[in-house]
């Protein structure tokens, strides 16, 4: 089984409960902070290579979404999620 269908198994058990403990929510925030945000951060990164690659040869509206706006939105939705989830486990230690 894959590294993938253990995490995705593990936060399905966590999230089927009856009563949401801080204790389980600080769990669920580590693994997702450990074990999720590494992949989504090297998709990401991988992605947004390839697109700044091919942004020179795009013309007018294209040529900015691949080059500024894309990478921006990507980059910036992965860091302030991660920051958030990073800092609240930090407030809760």
């Amino acid at each position: 089984m894959s590294r993938w269908v253990d995490i995705r198994d593990s936060i399905v058990a966590s999230l089927n409960v009856e009563e949401v403990t801080e204790e389980l929510k600080n769990k669920v925030t580590t693994v997702i902070v450990d074990e999720v945000f590494p992949g989504i951060e090297k998709a990401v990164d991988n992605f947004v290579e390839k697109i700044k690659q091919q942004a020179p040869n795009e013309t007018g509206w294209c040529r900015i979404r691949d080059g500024i706006v894309l990478p921006l939105v990507l980059e910036g939705l992965v860091f302030v999620a991660k920051t958030v989830l990073t800092k609240a486990l930090a407030e809760k230690a």
